[in-house]
């Protein structure tokens, strides 16, 4: 590991699940404009559904996600409630609706939703979308909460893809994150989810845990290739206690420092590909007949707030607390508290917080970013093309490139941008080249986490 390479781990540069990125929304987004987003919509625009359940039994000190803990059933079914109000007044506002192409239910842990409100819930969206025949209906799953009942009602529901949160299989690991989680429990998970007909799953894994090392991130692993999930995520923990304050219940001593992080990612992922995964963009591996694997060859493979994703829709439509959708004209997102979220969907109201409205701009640099995320290289001209913009005017972010070109990290040919091989593992700080929200002055200050 050289002195360079850990310089640019370090640096703390967005996701880009999004672009721009959602702390540039803002409150000017009003619940009028996404009406009248919806308003426009016709038979054409084929549709994604985003569902947010933002309950969990407990919350582990790792987590990043907006939820909150219960162990009463009564929020749940009140939740479940309002949600179906919210999917019937958002289908009310669509001018017009294609076909439904992927579902994704997020937390939280979805799973927990009683059996009835699964059910109802997912025969709501039948009955209000037309819901292709091949769509991907896909959910997060606790392991620890999946039974073979539970695994039964999401087939009944129609669900046909379950990601499972594993992380790392080793006690202490688990000990440390607040996360107990057995393999003997994720084995029986991925057996229940199976048996009921649940047959493409998804493992998350995390690299700079605490108190992780070679030996437990490579047995972690090797018990995933073991129960052969269709897809891996390796995300790399993002510790930001100034903005999830339970992350403050890690001891910072014992998390890897940027070359340990960079290590334990390369060990997992050569582990991997060794097992016959393919790589598909930063973080993600599929095995070859997997769907991912199949977009990333075909090129058709995106990029959205789940991460990489084979869903197609033109049109995302988000629901309930905090979530996040996005239309042609721009992003949603939805009120974060509950009872506020309640009382607008009550009232109503489509319950908007936030979004942004796209410019042809936040467009083009969006859609560069998307390429150079998801295939490493971008033809700066086509995209160009594409939006009718002059090319020149990205002589500025090409020129931000000079360092990492220096360093053999990325490669300018004209107006074609690469990364090889070896500025991979950087590519977030190619893409910030061109985000033309990430003021230069700031880019080191730590509102993000860092690069690898």
């Amino acid at each position: 590991m050289t002195d360079t390479s850990l310089s640019y781990a370090m640096r703390n540069v967005p996701r880009y699940t999004s672009y721009p990125t959602a702390p540039h929304f803002s409150p000017s987004v009003t619940a009028d404009a996404y009406e009248g987003w919806l308003g426009g919509l016709t038979s054409s625009d084929s549709l994604s559904l985003y569902l947010h359940v933002p309950f969990c039994r407990e919350i582990c000190h790792y987590c990043g996600c907006h939820t909150k803990a219960t162990r009463q059933e009564a929020p749940l079914v009140a939740y479940a409630r309002t949600l179906a109000q919210e999917l019937i007044l958002t289908a009310g506002k669509l001018g017009g609706q294609g076909p439904v192409r992927h579902i994704h239910w997020g937390g939280g842990t979805p799973g927990l939703l009683p059996r009835e409100s699964l059910l109802e819930l997912t025969g709501l969206i039948r009955v209000l979308f037309n819901v292709a025949p091949d769509a991907e209906h896909a959910i997060e799953l606790d392991p620890r909460n999946v039974t073979p009942d539970l695994a039964q009602t999401l087939a009944e529901c129609g669900v046909t893809r379950a990601s499972l949160g594993v992380q790392d299989f080793d006690f202490g690991v688990q000990k440390a994150i607040g996360r107990i989680q057995p393999h003997s429990v994720v084995v029986a998970a991925t057996k229940a989810l199976r048996d009921a007909g649940i047959t493409a799953l998804n493992f998350d894994l995390m690299y700079g845990l605490p108190g992780q090392s070679s030996e437990t991130i490579r047995d972690t692993v090797a018990k995933t290739i073991a129960l052969k999930p269709g897809r891996v995520a390796l995300f790399g923990y993002a510790h930001v206690p100034w903005m999830r304050k339970h992350q403050r219940l890690i001891d910072e001593a014992t998390l890897p420092g940027p070359a340990e992080r960079i290590r334990l990612a390369d060990l997992a992922r050569a582990d991997l590909l060794a097992a016959g995964y393919e790589p598909i963009g930063l973080d993600h591996f599929a095995l070859p007949d997997d769907s991912m694997a199949i977009a990333l060859h075909n090129g058709t493979l995106r990029r959205n707030f789940q991460g990489y994703t084979t869903d197609q829709g033109d049109q995302l439509l988000g629901f309930g607390v905090s979530s996040i959708g996005r239309l042609t004209q721009g992003y949603i997102q939805n009120i974060g508290d509950v009872g506020a979220w309640r009382r607008a969907v009550e009232s109503d109201q489509l319950p908007v917080a936030r979004g942004m409205a796209l410019t042809t701009d936040d467009l083009l640099r969006g859609k560069i970013i998307e390429e150079l995320m998801t295939s490493y290289t971008c033809d700066l001209e086509e995209a160009c093309r594409r939006f009718d913009q002059p090319v020149e005017e990205l002589s500025g972010p090409v020129g931000a490139l000079s360092e990492l070109i220096g360093d053999g990290l990325a490669e300018v040919d004209g107006w074609k941008v690469k990364i090889p091989a070896k500025g991979r593992p950087f590519v977030r700080l190619a893409a910030a080249a061109f985000d033309a929200y990430l003021a230069p002055a700031h880019a080191g200050e730590q509102k993000h986490s860092m690069a690898v």
